[in-house]
């Protein structure tokens, strides 16, 4: 639909209407951008946003429907028409192979998927994707991407981790609605365009055309009338300073292109479809993940998808004001320039030569700037993405936390001591080697250093750190009370950054009530959303300990919160959130029915069942809280939770040792939770002192934490006189004496009977 046409259908070429008040903006389509913005669109169509999702159809499919068939685990999956439409024949989650229409391709390349409707209005990925790549690199075939799924798993392709309604709707197409009924448990979601079209970046587009339909469209100065996003790049020039090898920013000026483009390409949860994410904070709509062990390395390398948002805060070019479109041409996404250029625009390519700073041979793929500053990782097994966060490599850490490092990963014979070694005689002088880092206080905390707590406070309050680092490092300080935590928590508070205020909260977790509530008592007014939530809801536990006052200031916070796990109670995670503040609340009934609805609507999601068993258990319904386990262990046979929860709950009720088959059965399917091996081993120690000790070692072996090498050894010391025990001790001991100071040893020495 041209311009005009628009124009007329809509009424807004009605002469009287020029002068009305302006309607408030609404969608019109991408077809009616096309008129003026030929190039913009030209360079749009076809681009990964174009075809981020389609109707199933000729132009879109590029998947071999021609009864194409697939085995995957001895049975044949098969792809065939039925007219023009697009059919696929596989297991359902009953076991059974039935047939079911593809209406959604998603995607373009290097994989596209395919998705399934059905009768509740669900949307579902299927499990095959399409490899796109050629055929002599491997593509042009159909391949399960989650092989080892089971029908019990989050990811199984009928259940919530590939529901396109919550899971991926809102950055797949323009002007979402979810439309979930929880009454009904079913979705009507609407959308104004199936794929990401002009407005998705650019907002509602009714009042740009309104106000641009009588000017020349020429006329550059009208390109944005009407539209409410400045998403031009934040640095109009970059200039040349002495004694820098980097170009810099004239000024920083404010743009809406970071958020805009955040939306999608991060790692969050969405918290409403109301709040405005551009012109307002992004996180009033999107909670933003921080730099968590589950999505990242220790040193900020990306590890799980994080959709580059979170990698590119951590950078120095953030810090200057380089935005997306510095390297990408926003309407193709694709390079402006090719590979090589791209850093040249700032980096002076003079002083960035093979000779002067690769050190490999030129024109190589060694030598290319992102192969060292943005290495690859492969996700959905044939997709690599880029790292976004241009970290320096730092070998010498790699050393010593074991966090992946380029050298290493081309060189795979080499080890990171030999890499650290080899970076020293290329850069004798480099400023980065041997600089204190922020991973070494995230991998301590992770092992349980003593240190950590300490390291972390100062990394809190590292002003040359990001704000996400920061803000990361005051999420993990959760269980410290020092007194350099409670300094960074305070300071923390009172931070102009949203991420260091949100880091807050969890960093707090481990003050009584008294005194958590006068930390963050001022960030239940906090201008954002996500802030004052979440503090909300990290006060409401203690809600029956609370002052009149207290329950006052934390009650309209507290409904901004109840709100949002409405918003999200089509997934077990906000019924569980809503069932627990019920709980705090003393609600106790409605919290049981909120959690049994959580195990209807997501019967694989292990934490209903925890939270409901330790309800039980605080009512003294021990029998029930057992079933519960039970038949969450039956519904999520995966879960390491539900079995570590259920041998705890035997050990307090003297059935030891039914308790430790469930503990052994926690440890063995979590496999690296340090925790679980450790509450094994101790549980074991009368009645298999050798298993004890293994299961303690193991501990230690995948946490790093000494404690449980020190726990291993002060078992075997008490029951030296059990035999057999001896040279098993000789061995921890000699082991904890090399993580141990001097004083730690002769304790456990005095111990020996």
């Amino acid at each position: 639909m041209g311009l005009l046409f628009w124009l007329l259908a809509t009424g807004l070429a009605n002469a009287e209407s020029v002068n009305a008040q302006p309607q408030a903006n609404q969608y019109v389509g991408s077809e009616v951008c096309r008129d003026c913005h030929q190039e913009q669109a030209e360079a749009w169509q076809g681009s990964h946003h174009d075809m981020a999702m389609k109707h199933a159809d000729p132009l879109s499919v590029r998947g071999d429907f021609a009864d194409a068939t697939v085995k995957f685990k001895n049975q044949d999956n098969r792809f065939f028409m039925r007219g023009d439409e697009y059919w696929v024949n596989i297991q359902g989650p009953d076991g059974q192979y039935r047939d079911y229409q593809i209406l959604y391709t998603f995607g373009w390349e290097p994989l596209q998927q395919y998705m399934v409707q059905f009768e509740d209005g669900r949307v579902q990925v299927i499990p095959f994707a399409w490899d796109t790549r050629e055929k002599q690199k491997g593509g042009q075939r159909w391949f399960h991407l989650y092989p080892e799924t089971t029908p019990t798993d989050e990811f199984y392709w009928t259940n919530s981790g590939q529901n396109w309604n919550f899971m991926c709707a809102d950055c797949h197409s323009t002007n979402l609605s979810k439309n979930y009924d929880a009454t009904t448990n079913t979705y009507n979601t609407r959308w104004s365009e199936i794929n990401v079209g002009c407005e998705a970046c650019h907002g509602a587009a009714s009042q740009h055309v309104e106000r641009v339909k009588n000017a020349q469209l020429a006329d550059k100065k009208q390109a944005h009338v009407g539209l409410t996003r400045d998403l031009a790049q934040a640095v109009n020039e970059w200039v040349f300073k002495q004694g820098s090898t980097t170009m810099q920013p004239k000024a920083i000026h404010p743009t809406d292109q970071l958020q805009t483009c955040a939306q999608c390409h991060s790692r969050r949860t969405q918290l409403n479809e109301t709040a405005d994410h551009v012109k307002g904070s992004f996180l009033d709509k999107y909670r933003l993940s921080l730099i968590t062990p589950e999505l990242y390395h220790h040193d900020g390398q990306i590890y799980d998808e994080n959709y580059v948002y979170g990698s590119f805060l951590q950078s120095a070019m953030a810090e200057k004001g380089v935005t997306c479109t510095n390297c990408h041409d926003p309407h193709s996404a694709k390079l402006k320039v090719a590979e090589e250029a791209i850093c040249s625009q700032c980096h002076l390519a003079s002083e960035y030569t093979p000779e002067k700073h690769t050190f490999h041979q030129p024109d190589t793929e060694a030598s290319q700037c992102t192969t060292c500053h943005m290495p690859k990782t492969t996700y959905m097994q044939v997709d690599p993405r880029r790292d976004h966060s241009w970290h320096v490599p730092r070998a010498d850490i790699s050393q010593h936390i074991n966090t992946p490092n380029v050298c290493t990963s081309c060189h795979e014979d080499k080890t990171a001591q030999w890499a650290d070694k080899q970076v020293a005689k290329w850069f004798p002088n480099s400023k980065y080697r041997n600089q204190q880092h922020f991973s070494v206080a995230f991998y301590a905390d992770s092992i349980g250093h003593s240190g950590a707590a300490d390291a972390l406070a100062y990394s809190a309050q590292d002003s040359s750190l990001s704000d996400i680092i920061r803000g990361s490092a005051l999420e993990r300080m959760g269980g410290n009370t020092g007194k350099n935590t409670l300094v960074a928590l305070a300071r923390a508070v009172k931070h102009e950054s949203e991420l260091i205020r949100l880091g807050a909260i969890e960093g707090s977790a481990g003050y009584e009530l008294n005194d958590r509530w006068q930390i963050l008592v001022s960030l239940l007014s906090d201008p954002v959303l996500s802030i004052r939530a979440e503090t909300a809801a990290a006060l409401v536990s203690r809600y029956s300990e609370m002052s009149d006052a207290q329950r006052m200031l934390i009650n309209d916070p507290l409904n901004e919160y109840l709100e949002i796990q409405r918003f999200n109670s089509d997934r077990g995670f906000g019924l569980v959130n809503l069932a627990n503040v019920q709980r705090d609340m003393g609600d106790l009934a409605d919290a049981e029915q909120l959690y049994l609805s959580a195990i209807e609507i997501e019967p694989y999601f292990e934490n209903s069942y925890a939270n409901l068993a330790d309800l039980y258990r605080s009512q003294g319904k021990e029998a029930s809280a057992l079933a519960v386990l039970q038949q969450g262990m039956q519904a999520q046979p995966k879960s390491s939770a539900l079995p570590y929860s259920m041998g705890l709950a035997l050990l307090r009720a003297d059935q030891s040792d039914q308790a430790v088959n469930y503990l052994r059965q926690a440890a063995q399917t979590a496999e690296s939770n340090a925790q679980y091996w450790y509450v094994y081993g101790l549980a074991l120690e009368h009645r298999d002192l050798l298993a004890a000790s293994n299961a303690l070692y193991q501990a230690y072996r995948v946490g790093g934490n000494p404690q449980h090498l020190y726990a291993q050894c002060e078992v075997l010391a008490r029951n030296l006189s059990a035999g057999k025990v001896k040279a098993p001790f000789q061995q921890c001991l000699a082991e904890l004496s090399q993580v141990a100071p001097p004083q730690v040893i002769e304790q456990l020495k005095s111990k020996i009977r």
